[in-house]
């Protein structure tokens, strides 16, 4: 994926809030959005270089989104909304080898209590569970000593969403957990136990029970994002 927009360099000053940041942006300290409701706390610190998408416009009450941070020469994305594009962008691409054969695809598609990310068809009107597949995906961004985890802050809805999927393939739908690592630099990925217990939990029951857990790692650049390849995972 292409970054359309002009892109800004920028030097971090403080999080205002979970949505809200300073950024020294051409010497003038700026308020920009925080796409990523995480706490970030090892990528936004003061002093560390990121990247602002402009994204201007007259409902916006900020000008600039802050996307990328550098955790030293390495490029991080935070933007969460970019791993379903990703997944989607390589699925139709047939990247994702283990994903493939669908050619129907809708986005935010209501299961029960919650939303899946993406839902799969063989077909668009095919009415049959086994040709169907909902996909889950969950970004990340927690990186530490070429490990990558998940999540940075407790997630009541994320073990909620793995519990559906569950559901979802008792009920005879292939289900797909995807962790998309914003990073190319993560020689594995896995659950953060210490961060949120309930979360890892639920990552091995759904494993054991037949959902599917993938994990792939990002190329980032400053003027583009794609999905490169699989990660190792350890439950």
């Amino acid at each position: 994926m292409i970054f359309q927009k002009n892109i800004k360099k920028g030097i971090f000053q403080k999080r205002l809030n979970r949505f809200e940041a300073l950024v020294l942006i051409d010497d003038k300290v700026t308020l920009v959005h925080v796409p990523n409701t995480g706490r970030c706390r090892e990528l936004l610190f003061e002093g560390v270089e990121v990247l602002l998408e402009d994204r201007a416009s007259a409902n916006r009450k900020t000008d600039y989104e802050l996307i990328m941070v550098y955790k030293g020469k390495k490029l991080v994305s935070i933007d969460s909304q970019l791993p379903n594009k990703l997944v989607e962008e390589a699925i139709t691409k047939g990247v994702i080898k283990e994903i493939s054969g669908y050619n129907y695809i809708k986005k935010e598609v209501k299961y029960s209590e919650s939303r899946f990310d993406l839902f799969l068809k063989q077909n668009e009107d095919t009415q049959s569970p086994k040709d169907c597949c909902y996909i889950e995906v969950k970004g990340v961004t927690l990186e530490c000593d070429s490990v990558a985890m998940f999540p940075d802050a407790p997630t009541e809805r994320g073990a909620r969403h793995i519990h559906e999927l569950i559901k979802a393939h008792s009920e005879g739908y292939r289900a797909v957990l995807v962790f998309v690592i914003q990073l190319d630099f993560a020689e594995y990925f896995t659950p953060n136990y210490k961060m949120d217990a309930d979360f890892g939990t639920a990552v091995k029951e759904a494993y054991s029970k037949g959902v599917e857990i993938l994990a792939y790692s990002c190329k980032i650049s400053e003027r583009e994002a794609y999905i490169e390849k699989a990660v190792e995972i350890r439950l």
